[in-house]
């Protein structure tokens, strides 16, 4: 029985780093970047024991907590103790990650477009065969999805898994400019997987939404009769090789895949005006009717040399 990794969820912060100086400005410090850390690994505690953990002084303790909390990248709270209160720290992000300009930019007057590394996901669920690799090579190791939860995750331009999922959580700007959104769109390029290649090996690719089915695709094959434009050369030829561009949009009228309609579900369904992010999940499912496994080409990969893209539509940006 293949092994599956956990599930991990993790809280993850994107930073513009022209509209969030305050956040950069609270990791530009290694105090800051220890206490950090130690809440990650050790969990809540009180300026006295992160005092006594980093041996500083008390007075550095409590002057970095001000400036974090201020920044948002710690919680604190306040506890009865043996003694008056105690103010217990929480670290806020498990993750932060500073998005450019090229990354987060307008593309119309009404549209934002947010381009997600593949390895950026934040919770996976995953079975073998699997794996990741880079434009220079294999990461970690193949058909161990405890793979999938290494740090050079992040440099992924592909990923393969037989069953389950990864789920990736975009900034909501349009909620942060106070925007209603018209239409949101996903676009990847998407294949099949199988050991080897094989272009009649379908696949039931599902794609929720803030934890919505929007609809499912059947990829038909794992493509790998010549190389991909961007794929590089020390891949296999014998390995997927590229897969096909697909593009899913949610408006008020339903889902639609490549502008066909596929599914009811409508941007109601999604409550985009509550949420600070929009969690995008990829997945063949345990009970997929054609479970073929699932390739995602990100740079450096495949005919289309991009990440996974979203657009936010909006009438009044």
């Amino acid at each position: 029985m293949p092994l599956k990794s956990g599930a991990m969820s993790r809280n993850f912060l994107v930073v513009d780093p022209e509209d969030n100086l305050d956040v950069l400005r609270g990791l530009a410090s290694p105090v800051r970047v220890k206490i950090l850390k130690l809440l990650h690994v050790e969990g809540p505690m009180n300026g006295n024991d992160i005092a006594e953990k980093l041996e500083l002084p008390q007075s550095t303790v409590s002057t970095n907590i001000q400036i974090l909390e201020s920044a948002g990248l710690i919680r604190t709270e306040t506890q009865k103790a043996r003694k008056g209160n105690q103010k217990i720290c929480h670290s806020t992000f498990d993750e932060v990650l500073v998005m450019f300009k090229e990354d987060v930019k307008p593309l119309k007057s009404n549209t934002i477009e947010v381009a997600m590394p593949l390895g950026l996901y934040t919770s996976c669920h995953v079975s073998a065969p699997c794996g990741l690799c880079s434009a220079d090579g294999i990461i970690g190791l193949l058909d161990v999805p405890d793979t999938f939860l290494e740090p050079d995750r992040m440099k992924a331009g592909l990923i393969w898994f037989t069953r389950g999922y990864l789920e990736y959580q975009f900034p909501n700007n349009a909620k942060l400019s106070q925007t209603t959104i018209e239409a949101i769109e996903f676009s990847m390029e998407l294949s099949s997987e199988v050991p080897g290649t094989s272009e009649d090996w379908p696949s039931d690719i599902t794609l929720s939404v803030n934890g919505t089915e929007i609809g499912t695709w059947m990829s038909p094959g794992d493509f790998g009769d010549k190389r991909g434009v961007y794929t590089p050369a020390w891949w296999k030829l014998k390995g997927s090789q590229y897969g096909t561009h697909k593009t899913w949009r949610i408006t008020a009228d339903g889902t639609f895949m490549d502008g066909e309609r596929i599914s009811a579900v409508s941007l109601a369904d999604l409550d985009l005006a509550n949420r600070h992010s929009i969690r995008l999940r990829i997945a063949v499912k345990d009970d997929a009717k054609h479970p073929g496994g699932l390739n995602i080409f990100g740079r450096g990969f495949g005919n289309h040399d991009q990440d996974i893209v979203m657009r936010l539509h909006s009438a009044d940006m």
